[in-house]
């Protein structure tokens, strides 16, 4: 086992977080209090190959391995974290989809715009009250002259006010249960589609959140991303991915957090010298720099075994969610315990990491979801 970077994944990463110094940094406070996701960044973000990760080249992607992508979320979530949620909810749902379950022609029509960036995606499942409890939904969609016709409404849906594609699941058959939920592209302009509320959130807010609804939206037949009655059974299957991009986030939120504490630890000083030098405040850095590694670790793991195809990652991806999501809450947490009355004011980046990290815990997953999901693949191997 080598777990030494190549060559070429050092180099990745020193790009990206150069990339993220220079484009993001000096914005990350005003994105974040105007709720605002710059489309000024997205030709930036696709010229670096940041939009379409792991798509092959004849899609416009940048053929980069799973680890790469892991590479990619960390180092853009180091220093601000919606805008890899973002870039994590582009790449790892919408295009992932399409990617691995649409057509040719789905894949010709749809990836290529959304790797290239010029069109921005989004992923709907998540209703008001079918959140972890996907089979229950209440989105439908049935045959209409032509095509389908969606009637209904996704819930805190990232990028659902701005996306030019989003990838929607709603229920084609509700007799079939989990079988009868299908997967459908539906473009923005779409007759019956539109925005809904805008969620003020707690943390994430330069990563648009919104409501999505559909209102007789009638859409092509040709539309539909794979089969009919397997939406349900391929959106598990994004999720075993997407959840791997989620880890890679939460290790690069703690790395952030992490380094801003060892910065503030150096340089504040309390009776006579710097407090890095008082036992309390070793500890916590210690520990913090030890369990980022461990979720670091875990999350290349499940993405070393994703790319290698050959089956499921359920298991590994919910271990390496799980863990990096509630390791970076700790270390987001001590970041702020550190900074004293500084990690409570915004002239600082530790509270802005400790608003943030706290979707790790539940978007694509709650932590009890996950941990259900392990002891299953436990209790079924």
């Amino acid at each position: 086992m080598d777990f030494r970077p190549t060559e070429e994944q050092e180099l990745l990463r020193r790009t990206v977080r150069e990339f993220a110094e220079t484009e993001i940094r000096p914005h990350v406070r005003e994105w974040d209090e105007a709720q605002h996701f710059s489309a000024d960044l997205m030709p930036k973000l696709a010229a670096l190959g940041l939009l379409g990760i792991q798509y092959p080249e004849q899609y416009g992607g940048a053929g980069m391995s799973a680890i790469d992508y892991c590479i990619c979320i960390e180092e853009l979530a180091r220093v601000d974290p919606a805008i890899a949620l973002s870039v994590a909810a582009h790449n790892g749902l919408c295009a992932s989809h399409i990617f691995l379950f649409g057509s040719d022609a789905q894949r010709t029509q749809f990836l290529g715009p959304l790797a290239r960036g010029e069109k921005l995606g989004a992923w709907g499942l998540t209703e008001s009250t079918s959140g972890s409890d996907a089979a229950s939904m209440r989105t439908t969609a049935t045959r209409a002259p032509g095509g389908w016709a969606l009637n209904g409404s996704k819930t805190f849906i990232t990028h659902g006010r701005i996306c030019d594609v989003i990838v929607v699941m709603a229920v084609t058959d509700r007799t079939a249960g989990r079988k009868g939920v299908s997967a459908f592209i539906v473009e923005r302009g779409n007759p019956g589609l539109s925005p809904g509320k805008k969620e003020d959130k707690l943390g994430m807010r330069a990563s648009d959140t919104s409501e999505v609804l559909f209102d007789n939206c009638v859409i092509p037949a040709d539309r539909m991303v794979g089969d009919e009655g397997q939406g349900f059974v391929n959106t598990m299957q994004v999720l075993d991915a997407g959840r791997i991009g989620i880890a890679a986030l939460a290790v690069g939120l703690a790395q952030g957090a992490y380094e801003a504490a060892l910065r503030y630890a150096r340089e504040r000083k309390s009776f006579g010298k710097p407090i890095a030098d008082f036992q309390a405040i070793q500890w916590k850095l210690a520990d913090a720099a030890t369990k980022i590694e461990a979720a670091r670790l875990l999350t290349y793991r499940a993405a070393y075994l994703k790319g290698r195809g050959g089956g499921r990652t359920t298991l590994e991806s919910s271990m390496a969610k799980l863990y990096a999501s509630e390791i970076a809450v700790k270390v987001a947490d001590d970041c702020v315990q550190i900074h004293g009355g500084y990690g409570f004011v915004k002239d600082y980046p530790a509270e802005k990491y400790f608003r943030d990290v706290k979707l790790t815990t539940i978007g694509e997953g709650t932590s009890e979801v996950q941990r259900l999901v392990i002891a299953r693949q436990l209790l079924s191997a």
